[in-house]
């Protein structure tokens, strides 16, 4: 038999995979290709799919997207780059454009290919974002025009002809307030921490910075770089604004898995103890940070600052019923090839879920219905015994089904949109079944911790405040509710700016609630998530592996002392490593099989035994969130053994 030929783009995704290993230096370094790409999630590049005919105007673009992830995992350290961004939400937009001119050209100008890919690059970024139908200077991102013009110093090559114009509308004025500044820049492009400080100069020449900013600014002038340089691990507060900062190659919201992150984060002006351990740690802070693995730490228990921000919400009171309709109409016609995908193997779990409720018959009896099948025999000897047959009832437990979708902002794009579809299917199958679904989702109200911040800001920062943002739980199918009322709720999560960040943990609790306090005999609770849960917010002022160990935690009193019969799906990411039984698939097109796959396996199986807790022994699955009414609570610390 003929050997299988491959794609003819196989050989470019092997090639770029190799360089962009190369260049970043970096030999575990992921890189897949996907329909939602390009996206950068610790050391994992996400490129986007190469078509079959591969343009060399498409090929020289997404070598270039390659290029920028690798030259930023090369050549920037995120520890000093928290430590110098600005609070402000244009600030922080503009500061993280520069870092991004920076590392780029670091690329460009040692390697003659790269600077030609990153070119490629751009010209598609600018003719994507229309720079070169921006006319009314008012309406101009001053984060692309100071990023063009430090790109020019830094390089020396000039702006591209789509947004020259656009340019030079600034020139003059930049130049004539930030000039000095800007031609300090070269200079230092090989210290991210000096061409910070020199960035937040222009920011401040150009007065594009807020009060508290410009007197941290003030105050760290004259400073010089503590010796442990770009890997201390000091690392000072994130902005509070709540928007997420722009960055050039659309880097994903949740850029690491917490178990990767360098993300120990403190506040420059009250640094703790630890904090200073850190920073004699110099470079190697970045590998010794304290680790869900590491027992001999003392970790403080989880806790919440405030949760008088969280909010638990129908997704209709998010969004007005007509764009509610726009919405699902846009869903439904982005992913009608997927949809007859899923509605096959969708109706593969309901013959299969069928089967089990059917009637059945027991044979062989003494007495009942006269079984056909046995009629030669009773002709030949009419006494014989065991010819005769009863109709029995199968037994099939009356069930609930919740699905807990990650709402995060890496979900962006053809995850959510795969994840939404696969629900709003199952949801009608098991409907047909007389298996109650409930659909909920999970993220948070705003970026980098919202009015809990701020709170937290107004009280002094208190040491260890635990979470420090505003959940937003959204419900968009209860489980009395039918399909057809719902349908269109689904359509919510392809609303620009709902996905934000992910605390899993306690999603977790909260779906888990509301489960235990349905009358169905049997509960199943199926997680979709793409990573581990990420909040800059909280991990900023705990360890990395805060809201991490929540979740361990939590997952472990559900597997080990709840009814609840839990499983997760991974897209894109091992969660093996959180669940016992999960499953991950790399490319979002199988989350309709593994859906129905998994959701099949469990009915065939027997209900898990239930391990009884110790008394007087608390658990998380009752603690921690006032939403929860008085019989919940009661159900679940019943069901827990408590």
């Amino acid at each position: 038999m003929a050997a299988k030929t491959e794609a003819p783009t196989e050989p470019f995704k092997r090639a770029l995979a190799h360089a962009a290993r190369s260049l970043a230096e970096l030999p575990d370094l992921e890189v897949v290709f996907s329909a939602e790409g390009p996206s950068l999630q610790g050391h994992k590049a996400v490129l986007p799919h190469p078509p079959r005919d591969l343009p060399l105007k498409e090929a020289a673009r997404i070598r270039g997207l390659a290029d920028q992830m690798a030259l930023r995992l090369a050549h920037h350290d995120e520890g000093a780059h928290a430590r110098l961004r600005p609070h402000s939400a244009e600030s922080a937009a503009i500061f993280e454009a520069l870092e991004q001119a920076r590392t780029d050209a670091i690329g460009a100008n040692a390697l003659g290919g790269v600077r030609a890919n990153l070119a490629a690059a751009l010209e598609s970024e600018i003719e994507r974002k229309g720079l070169n139908r921006v006319m009314d200077r008012s309406r101009a991102p001053m984060a692309d025009v100071l990023s063009l013009l430090v790109r020019e110093r830094l390089t020396g090559a000039a702006p591209p002809d789509g947004a020259k114009a656009l340019v030079d509308q600034f020139r003059t004025d930049i130049e004539g307030r930030a000039g000095a500044d800007l031609d300090r820049l070269l200079g230092a492009i090989d210290d991210q921490s000096a061409f910070g400080r020199v960035a937040r100069s222009i920011l401040r020449d150009l007065d594009l910075t807020d009060a508290s900013d410009a007197e941290e600014s003030d105050g760290e002038e004259g400073e010089e770089e503590p010796e442990g340089g770009e890997g201390d691990g000091q690392q000072g507060e994130q902005g509070d604004g709540e928007t997420a900062p722009p960055d050039r190659v659309q880097l994903s919201d949740q850029q690491t898995d917490s178990a990767d992150a360098e993300m120990v984060q403190v506040d420059d002006m009250e640094m703790s103890e630890e904090s200073d351990e850190a920073a004699d740690l110099g470079d190697s802070a970045k590998t010794s940070r304290p680790d869900v693995k590491d027992p001999g730490l003392p970790e403080p228990p989880y806790k919440v600052f405030t949760t008088a921000h969280d909010e638990v919400v129908g997704a209709a009171d998010l969004c007005e019923p007509e764009e509610l309709e726009r919405l699902r109409a846009y869903l439904d016609q982005q992913l009608a090839s997927l949809s007859s995908v899923v509605s096959r193997l969708a109706n593969r779990l309901q013959r299969r879920l069928m089967a089990k409720q059917n009637r059945a018959w027991t044979f062989d009896l003494e007495e009942g219905i006269l079984d056909t099948s046995r009629l030669t025999r009773v002709v030949v000897d009419p006494t014989a015994p065991l010819s005769f047959m009863e109709e029995k009832d199968m037994e099939f437990r009356d069930t609930v089904v919740t699905l807990l979708l990650d709402n995060s902002g890496s979900m962006r794009g053809r995850p959510i949109m795969v994840a939404a579809v696969c629900a709003d299917i199952l949801a009608r199958t098991l409907e047909r079944c007389a298996v109650k679904v409930e659909i909920l989702g999970f993220t948070t109200r705003a970026w980098k911790g919202g009015m809990s911040r701020d709170d937290w800001i107004k009280e002094g920062k208190p040491g260890q405040p635990g979470r420090l943002n505003d959940l937003r739980h959204i419900v968009y199918k209860a489980a009395d509710e039918p399909w057809r009322r719902a349908r269109k709720n689904l359509g919510l999560m392809m609303r620009e700016g709902l996905l934000k960040e992910n605390i899993d943990g306690e999603a977790l609790v909260w779906a888990h609630q509301r489960l235990m306090a349905r009358p169905e005999q049997r509960h199943i609770l199926m997680v979709i998530s793409d990573g581990a849960p990420v909040d800059d917010s909280t991990l900023s002022v705990n360890s990395g592996h805060y809201l991490e160990r929540h979740l361990r935690t939590v997952i472990a009193e559900i597997e080990q002392h709840s009814p609840v019969e839990l499983l997760a799906i991974g897209i894109g990411h091992d969660v093996t490593r959180y669940y016992r039984r999960a499953v991950t698939i790399v490319d979002v097109e199988q989350l309709g099989g593994a859906m129905t796959e998994n959701l099949a396996d469990l009915f065939e199986e027997e209900p898990k035994a239930v391990t009884a807790r110790k008394p007087g022994v608390s658990s998380v699955l009752s603690a921690g969130r006032p939403v929860m009414s008085r019989a919940t609570l009661q159900a679940v610390r019943a069901a827990a053994g408590v």
